[in-house]
Order: structure tokens, then sequence, then C-alpha cells
């Protein structure tokens, strides 16, 4: 995530950060829990655009539909945890929206699940099961090397 993040300042192009202000006390996520904080890689630089969301969809309860809409942007390339919840469900709203999305594989992570018959779910499987579920109606995946280059071409086209 962080080469992406890199990749994408240096190529001048647009950071949204979201942060997850959970409203349920038990969450890591809340205000002040140990999962709300951004990680020192991933930090927002003065100028980058944070926005706190409480549901998993970043687009719920949130501006962020209307500043892609009236910033022109018809595609959204995302990352970051968790995969199977955070991640999967901005995905299906911004396809649902109409939005070109891209996921970088490599720079989202999940947890360990258990399902409801008692199964525990190796992270690894509960992520490749997310990206699979987002992969082709609601997104296409991808990986961050991918995403690299795809932001060094934008910039070598903007410096023409």
């Amino acid at each position: 995530m962080a080469e992406v993040i890199a990749a994408w300042r240096a190529a001048g192009l647009p950071l949204v950060h979201v942060r997850h202000d959970s409203v349920e006390p038990a969450s890591p996520y809340q205000p002040g829990g140990p999962g709300h904080a951004f990680k020192p890689e991933a930090l927002p630089q003065p100028g980058e655009t944070v926005l706190g969301k409480s549901t998993t969809s970043a687009f719920v309860g949130t501006d962020l539909e209307t500043m892609l809409t009236a910033a022109g942007r018809t595609t959204l390339v995302v990352c970051g945890v968790l995969t199977h919840n955070s991640v999967e469900a901005t995905v299906r709203h911004a396809g649902d929206l109409g939005f070109r999305v891209f996921v970088i594989a490599d720079a989202c992570a999940a947890v360990d699940k258990r399902d409801l018959a008692g199964r525990l779910w190796a992270a690894e499987d509960v992520h490749a099961l997310s990206l699979a579920h987002m992969d082709g109606q609601y997104a296409t995946i991808v990986d961050s090397v991918t995403a690299c280059e795809a932001a060094r071409i934008v910039a070598a086209r903007r410096r023409r």
C-alpha cells in the first residue's frame, strides 16, 4: 500500500483516505481504539482528503459520491482493510453507482473468519474469496505493480 500511495503522489493523482470511525462500543475502529489511526505507511499528507465513515461502505454517510462526481471522477482504485468488509462494501457500492473500479489485491488485507458452522477460514482464503466476489461485475482486480505502472503512465502523459 505504501508503494501505491507513493506512486500516486509522484504522479499527482488524487488520494482519498478513508478512516472507519465506528460507533460500535467494542469495535477496534472506534475513535481512540487500536485500529482507528492510520498506519504510519499510509498517513495522509497535508492537502489530501480524509473521510471518516461509520458504516462499511465509504459512500454511506459521507460526501464521497458528491465529491467524486463534482471532480468528474469515473474511475476508482481501491486498497485497504478489511478486504471482506469495508473494501468489498465500498467496491460493490461504487460499482452499483456506475464507477469503474480497480482493486489492488496485494494492497488489501483480511483476517481469519469463522463461519456459521464454526469452521475457521484462514485470512488468505477470506481475502481470495472476497476478491473473487468483486472481480468482474464490480471491479477489476490488479496487483500493486500494475497499479504503480498505471500511475507512472498517467504522470508521463501529463508531462507531454
